[in-house]
């Protein structure tokens, strides 16, 4: 008995083969990796189902295969929906533009200010022209004109051409022409040249706005009057006879506050209007995108409405246009 060596139990074949293997005697063979399976805690034996091939024993986990199950592809093409529809745009698209619902025909009325008609509050915003401010070179001016609920009412576009626009600056004669939501010209505005080095009581130094519409038929003026404090100016209808006054501020450079540019008749008793330019904190200091808001009675007469409007612009190009800075060649 004592002279029996106890010997461990045998392993099966498959097990020793598992444990030990012989390296590959040839020298770029690939490293031979046993199986995709991956040992995993042992577990209870599950039956394989019945009609599956290839069932794995117990105890090992087998990662998810492939299946042949066809996968959803979108209708439109092979790649992925990455934005819902709502309210932001697809990138690389324009924003809509939300125009105010076309008025119908109205007598009386020249074509195109029937939006006036239903109007007492609009809003002028001037687009923000980066390349002013970087290259020193003036371009044309643009605004937007909007409702109280930020619908867009008419496009305005300045036709000055480059030579103009840039040795005259911000005293250039200028054409502003003003559309429609389908693009229609129903609006021409125009301002003359005049010298500013003479005395500023002549007559012939005061700037000038003629207001037409539809383009060709005028409708009537905005004069400036030479005043020593304040800016003041008449508008005047189709024969050049004072209808109603426009009064600004003593200083139009304030500084974090807005410039308010009163409307009043004749005789200064009453108030039918306001010209306001509203103050935007650094974009006012900085440029010269501005944003008006102008008021005036529901009932005025519809082309004393639009006297107003075309008196905002000739404000905004004498007050609150800023001309770039020139570097300096040295």
């Amino acid at each position: 008995m004592s002279g029996v060596v106890p010997t461990a139990p045998e392993q099966p074949t498959d097990e020793v083969e598992n444990q030990v293997k012989s390296p590959d005697p040839r020298p770029d063979a690939p490293p031979d990796y046993n199986s995709h399976l991956v040992l995993g805690p042992p577990g209870p034996a599950i039956p394989p189902s019945a009609g599956h091939a290839g069932s794995l024993p117990m105890g090992l986990y087998s990662p998810p295969q492939p299946h042949n199950l066809p996968l959803y592809q979108p209708a439109g093409g092979t790649h992925p929906i990455q934005y819902q529809p709502g309210k932001y745009p697809m990138p690389n698209q324009p924003v809509p533009v939300t125009w105010m619902p076309a008025p119908g025909h109205m007598p009386n009325c020249p074509p195109g200010l029937e939006y006036l008609t239903q109007l007492d509050i609009i809003h002028v915003l001037q687009h923000f022209e980066p390349l002013e401010m970087m290259t020193s070179f003036e371009t044309n001016n643009r605004y937007d004109i909007k409702n109280n609920l930020d619908q867009m009412v008419y496009v305005v576009t300045e036709d000055t051409d480059d030579y103009t626009r840039n040795a005259y600056r911000t005293l250039r004669p200028f054409v502003l022409r003003v559309t429609d939501y389908m693009g229609r010209e129903i609006m021409t505005m125009q301002r003359p040249f005049r010298c500013s080095c003479c005395c500023f009581c002549c007559p012939s130094t005061r700037q000038e706005l003629e207001v037409q519409c539809p383009p060709g038929v005028t409708i009537g003026f905005v004069a400036e009057h030479w005043n020593l404090c304040r800016a003041v100016y008449s508008i005047q209808n189709e024969k050049k006879e004072n209808v109603m006054r426009v009064r600004g501020p003593c200083s139009t450079y304030g500084c974090g506050s807005d410039s308010v540019f009163e409307v009043k008749s004749l005789d200064g008793t009453t108030d039918t209007g306001s010209i306001i330019r509203k103050w935007n904190g650094l974009l006012s200091a900085m440029s010269d995108a501005d944003h008006f808001e102008i008021q005036f009675p529901l009932d005025l007469d519809v082309k004393m409405k639009a006297m107003v409007f075309g008196a905002c612009f000739l404000i905004d190009f004498m007050y609150f246009e800023r001309s770039p800075t020139r570097r300096s060649s040295r």
